[in-house]
């Protein structure tokens, strides 16, 4: 079983590096691109000169342009963490609020020889799990309400098992930079929209304007392909680490029934309310259907199947789903007490 594990968790290594070595080729094609158009529209011709220019200008402005990159990054290295908080509606937990689940956490950290990361908690009905930071001092694993009020013991160890699989592989930092260049390209993106929009309201008044919005038009084409290539590249890398990420999870354990129940419990009722869809993208569901290329996880039956071949276990009934523990359920839940709670709750009830 080990010897499959590894060889799973490799293949995906590679497939990972492959995919986030193409991000920063897709920057210079945009950027050299974006250069293209400005230089055809200054010099009137799409051939060696327009080519020129664009090189001319791109050595000219590398520095502005790296400055702008090195911000931005700088700003979602050092804020993440309050960021993904704000967004998620998580809270921070102590042994003394949730010793249970704090002592289970803390057993597998000791057990990988690594420190435990920080607890977080969302107050909501769905069954949900996700990891995030950057270091050491901001790693966190964050889980939902529901989640605990609807596994077992063992099943919660797995999930738990499975989000610290996405700290030690560095999974959640190579999200974070692919949340940032996707970020930073959809921004840019927006900003050449936002031109188009402005220039189109005053091109009537001022026919010189209409050369203008079209090289803007033209650049903003050019970013929002480069944006959905940078979201197939994101999306792609997402599934292949929810693979290993599995299989981690299975390694760490030794359990493989309770990875694949609890990946049955948590199929289908995986939304968190009022979140984005970065958010999302790091849980370890989320089911959108029929979105193929922009699926951000892939589906339970095949996580299910990869996990029963890896480890030679025979795979559970995939098309249905188990119900609640009643016995051994890992939280007993007694009431919203929390507003975020109550406010899901009461938008359930105006959506009847």
């Amino acid at each position: 079983m080990a010897a499959g594990l590894q060889n799973h968790i490799w293949n995906n290594n590679l497939r990972s590096i492959i995919l986030l070595a193409l991000y920063p080729l897709m920057i210079a094609a945009i950027v050299w691109a974006c250069t293209f158009v400005i230089g055809a529209a200054g010099t009137g011709d799409t051939g060696e000169r327009a080519a020129g220019m664009a090189n001319a200008l791109l050595y000219a402005y590398w520095p502005l342009i790296f400055t702008v990159v090195a911000l931005w990054f700088l700003i979602a290295w050092f804020f993440h963490g309050a960021m993904i908080r704000k967004l998620a509606h998580s809270h921070p937990v102590t042994r003394k609020e949730e010793p249970a689940l704090y002592n289970l956490l803390e057993n597998l950290c000791i057990a990988q020889g690594m420190p435990m990361p920080r607890l977080e908690i969302i107050e909501t009905h769905a069954r949900n799990a996700f990891a995030s930071g950057i270091d050491e001092k901001s790693y966190c694993v964050t889980v939902t309400r529901g989640l605990l009020n609807s596994l077992t013991k063992d099943e919660v160890e797995a999930v738990l098992a499975h989000e610290l699989t996405h700290i030690l592989n560095r999974d959640v930092r190579l999200l974070i930079i692919t949340v940032i260049f996707t970020g930073m390209i959809g921004f840019a993106a927006q900003i050449a929209w936002s031109n188009i929009r402005y220039g189109m309201l005053f091109s009537g008044r001022n026919r010189k304007n209409g050369s203008g919005i079209m090289v803007i038009f033209a650049i903003a084409a050019i970013l929002w392909l480069g944006y959905l290539a940078t979201l197939f590249t994101r999306f792609a890398l997402s599934r292949s680490r929810e693979y290993m990420a599995d299989a981690g999870a299975v390694k760490m354990t030794k359990n493989p029934e309770a990875m694949m129940s609890a990946l049955m419990r948590i199929a289908g009722r995986d939304k968190i309310p009022e979140t984005t869809d970065d958010i999302a993208m790091m849980c370890i569901e989320n089911h959108k259907p029929f979105l193929g290329l922009f699926a951000t996880h892939p589906p339970i039956k095949s996580r299910i199947l990869a996990i029963s071949e890896t480890t030679n276990t025979p795979a559970p009934d995939i098309f249905s789903t188990p119900p609640a523990p009643t016995q051994d359920r890992f939280h007993v839940p007694d009431g919203p007490k929390n507003p975020w709670l109550i406010r899901e709750r009461g938008q359930r009830k105006k959506s009847r």
